[in-house]
């Protein structure tokens, strides 16, 4: 199960960073149209900021699982000693009760938008359930990713030893 999370949480990450870059192309394309061709799209500016939304929240998990988040560690130097390791814990604990919060508010604001239609107010007129749902489907990975993390800081240690020299090696 452990696996399936963490493959689950590196897909949305990769997928996460595809949705980066094609903001680049389509704002590209856009500066493109706009200042070349003197003809300006009306898709471009709503679908780049749906895209980096998305972007954003699936993302959440991956960065966690890679560690990538703000780590300060000058009070733990023994990344495996058990105060660090309860630190750590503690700090997923805030993630996860943050997260479930965000997921279940983020969820009913969702399902509300949803039952009621209710669109963009701009030249596309998307459903706003579309760009709602992300916050509760990242939060949702974000958290699952969490206390698999927590399993792992107390199964493996915080950084595996093999982690543990890479890390040496790069300072």
């Amino acid at each position: 199960m452990i696996k399936v999370i963490d493959n689950i949480s590196e897909f949305f990450g990769k997928l996460s960073a595809w949705l980066f870059f094609f903001i680049g192309l389509i704002v590209t394309y856009e500066v493109a149209t706009r200042y070349i061709f003197d003809s300006p799209t009306i898709w471009v500016d709503e679908v780049s900021r749906i895209s980096q939304i998305w972007a954003t929240y699936i993302g959440l998990a991956y960065a966690l699982k890679h560690k990538d988040m703000i780590v300060i560690d000058i009070a733990f130097k023994n990344h495996n000693s058990l105060s660090r390791k309860i630190v750590e814990t503690l700090s997923l604990i805030v993630i996860i009760a943050f997260s479930a919060i965000t997921v279940k508010y983020g969820f009913d604001i969702w399902l509300d938008s949803t039952l009621k239609g209710h669109h963009t107010d701009t030249l596309l007129g998307l459903p706003k359930w579309f760009t709602q749902a992300s916050i509760w489907v990242g939060f949702l990975i974000l958290c699952v990713q969490a206390i698999v993390e927590i399993y792992k800081v107390w199964a493996k240690g915080i950084y595996p030893d093999e982690e543990l020299e890479m890390i040496k090696e790069s300072v």
